[in-house]
């Protein structure tokens, strides 16, 4: 009989945390999530997991603990208990903007965060293998396409923070042998995003106005431009890291780049709508240091990963605006237009 592996997932209740539970479970795993103690319940993303049926064999598989990553001895305490054979490390204060006016908590939880959890692993001497969130904004000036190899620059306490835990977790790689890995994952979106980011900002504006209960959409850069693709695409990479023989690091992304611009055009297409006659450009949304072009190289992941996107750009923004659609009472069929044939992922 197959032994179940056991994964433990910091920031479960998030975009990606939700996806990559559902993607372990439907492989057997046992999944061990961390979550906050807050005044509000956060959990609208894994309700569906927490609260499932008796005899869905999903519910006995899944087990909540209260964590922070600002607590070294409580972290300390859940790698013991659960004793992981994989940890991914998905918490964060991951809003660039947000970041600016919050710098000390950003780096406090996103990069210290990240080393008392491999401190943890180092200190049980337990083989468990780790995966690390890192990301794009990293690379911040560097021109595109930014692979592997790319020098960083980062332009926000959030980058600053995301570089700190990424080379603190090639440190522990080299200096202790651990199996840890980074993911450098480029704009990943979903109908599950946060309503602060600007894919669902967009969504969440034209679904508003097609519903009748909103006039304008205010943006902030429109020229800024980034390489988006499907959340549930890129945490299948996630676990792909953790299979392989050798730990390494990777770039996730699509290898398109795309502008906020066309990101408005391509959203209120799908409702009819001329994106022109409802954008506003507002300077409150700009960064106080901007990020003009992100665009991954994915050429490494897909030669030794084996791993390409799935879901297309439209097919996603769609999906997205489909969702705030519902959510506003609105039957997605009577205000969008059909979608058209089916598209390859890197188009």
């Amino acid at each position: 009989m197959a032994v179940t592996k056991r994964a433990l997932i910091t920031g479960i209740t998030g975009q990606d945390g939700s996806y990559l539970a559902e993607l372990l479970l439907a492989k057997g795993y046992e999944v061990h999530g961390i979550v906050r103690r807050s005044s509000t319940m956060n959990r609208s993303r894994i309700d569906h997991l927490e609260h499932a049926s008796p005899g869905d064999q999903h519910a006995a598989r899944l087990v909540l603990h209260y964590g922070d990553m600002t607590d070294s001895g409580g972290l300390n305490r859940l790698v013991m208990t659960a004793e992981p054979d994989e940890i991914y490390n998905l918490a964060a204060q991951s809003h660039v903007h947000i970041s600016f006016d919050q710098p000390e908590y950003t780096g406090n939880a996103d990069g210290l965060g990240t080393t008392r959890l491999l401190e943890a692993i180092r200190s049980t001497r337990l083989p468990t293998r780790f995966y690390q969130a890192s990301t794009s904004e990293m690379f911040g000036l560097t021109p595109p396409p930014q692979n592997e190899l790319s020098p960083f620059h980062p332009r926000s306490p959030y980058a600053v923070a995301k570089l700190y835990a990424h080379w603190i977790t090639i440190n522990y790689r080299e200096a202790h042998g651990l199996f840890a890995c980074s993911g450098i994952l480029f704009n990943h979106e979903s109908p599950r995003r946060g309503e602060n980011f600007v894919t669902r900002k967009v969504t969440r504006g034209v679904a508003a106005i097609l519903a009748g209960r909103a006039t304008n959409l205010r943006l902030g850069n429109l020229d800024a431009r980034r390489d988006w693709g499907h959340a549930r695409d890129y945490v299948e990479a996630m676990w792909l890291m953790l299979q392989q023989q050798t730990p390494d690091d990777y770039v996730i992304a699509t290898g398109v780049q795309r502008s906020i611009r066309q990101l408005a055009e391509l959203a209120f297409g799908l409702g009819g709508l001329d994106w022109e006659k409802y954008v506003e450009v507002d300077r409150a949304y700009f960064r106080p240091a901007e990020v003009p072009d992100l665009c991954g190289d994915p050429a490494k992941a897909r030669s030794k990963l084996g791993w390409r996107p799935k879901i297309a750009f439209p097919d996603m923004i769609r999906e997205m605006l489909e969702s705030d659609l519902v959510a506003l009472g609105v039957r997605p069929a009577d205000v969008l237009r059909a979608p058209s044939a089916s598209r390859r992922a890197d188009r």
